[in-house]
């Protein structure tokens, strides 16, 4: 078993921070904010032509075929920027959707284009209050209806991969007049999220079933990744000020209170790091393992990014709660992560369904 990352996802790694770095600013994330847009499309076209859209695609449909571990590191970096782009809805979930369930030529169709960049697409399996995974969308002869809500992305999305009533997926492309759009109040300015209403919309069932919990397994690994990330940042910003800001003749950091909030979050983003690497391990090399190392990955990723951004608040005081300090950006990703794909208690159900001889259901 390894314990340390390849040299080559190291060199992957550093690809992903030095880009971001470049294109991904603070200052960046604010023009964006103040301008009302919905994505940063210079940063998705600099990630589609470094290849990183296409990370885990199969090479025969344009992608570099890479595992869960090598899209965890992209994952992790996206986190740590706290990037405006709809790389969990668009690679993470709907081109994994078409790879596990779409037909050959769905998959010859769709995935060069979401590789490349020239196409985004978004995973539409919410409805609103009730059940996480809504199934009351129906697919009749080519026909879609119902409503899904929240879709992160489908402002900007091509086309949607939507769960519907059997289980399986539907097809669908959001250009058409049976498709109505509309958004909702986010509270993640970064990332959008929208209504949408299908009356009689032209969709093609995906042949492929029973792949649900299969591509949400892989989802919560890969946002774990992305919390684990995002934490780290957290930490860093938060051990950065406590360092600069002074307090009766003193560094903030000299007090033994403030160390120990850092500490905290510091064993809590290494405890997620490791569920995350586990987790991607699995899904490349122990799929019987995947259902318990996924709900736990979830788990520690959501707890770490939640205690990471509260923390680095308290440390910032008062300028952490203003528009002009930075603290935000991670608290507003953190509390829309806290809930997609299913909340904490959700998660904690499917961990406890996982274990052998467990009569807990899931969500």
């Amino acid at each position: 078993m390894n314990f340390d990352l390849s040299d080559e996802q190291k060199m992957l790694g550093e690809q992903a921070r030095s880009l971001l770095a470049d294109m991904s600013s603070f200052d960046r994330l604010r023009t964006l904010i103040d301008s009302g847009a919905e994505w940063d499309e210079p940063l998705w076209r600099a990630l589609a032509d470094m290849g990183f859209l296409g990370a885990a695609i199969p090479e025969e449909h344009g992608g570099l075929g890479l595992g869960a571990l090598d899209l965890g590191v992209i994952m992790e970096a996206l986190g740590g920027a706290n990037a405006a782009v709809p790389f969990m809805s668009s690679i993470i979930l709907a081109a994994e959707a078409i790879g596990l369930a779409g037909s050959e030529a769905q998959k010859a169709a769709w995935l060069p284009k979401l590789a490349s960049g020239h196409a985004v697409a978004t995973f539409a399996y919410a409805e609103g209050p009730g059940p996480v995974f809504g199934r009351s969308a129906t697919l009749t002869d080519g026909k879609l209806s119902g409503s899904k809500m929240p879709v992160a992305d489908a402002g900007i999305a091509d086309i949607a991969v939507v769960l519907v009533a059997d289980g399986g997926f539907a097809l669908v492309e959001l250009d058409q007049p049976s498709v109505t759009r509309t958004k909702l109040e986010s509270f993640d300015q970064l990332r959008p999220h929208y209504r949408l209403d299908f009356a009689d919309a032209v969709a093609e069932a995906m042949p492929g079933s029973g792949k649900l919990d299969r591509l949400i397994d892989q989802a919560a690994v890969q946002a774990a990744f992305e919390a684990a990330g995002a934490s780290d940042a957290c930490l860093t910003m938060a051990r950065d000020y406590a360092m600069e800001r002074r307090m009766f003749g003193r560094p903030l950091a000299g007090y033994q209170a403030i160390k120990h909030k850092l500490a905290d979050v510091a064993v809590a983003n290494e405890l997620a790091r490791s569920n995350a690497y586990y987790g991607g391990w699995a899904a490349e090399s122990s799929p019987g393992d995947l259902p318990a190392a996924a709900a736990a990955a979830r788990l520690s990723g959501i707890k770490c990014f939640e205690l990471a951004a509260r923390e680095n608040l308290q440390v910032h005081g008062g300028i952490g709660y203003t528009f002009e300090a930075n603290c935000h950006f991670y608290y507003r990703r953190e509390r829309m992560l806290a809930v997609h794909l299913g909340s904490r208690g959700f998660w904690a159900d499917r961990l406890l369904n996982a274990q052998p001889g467990s009569q807990v259901k899931a969500a």
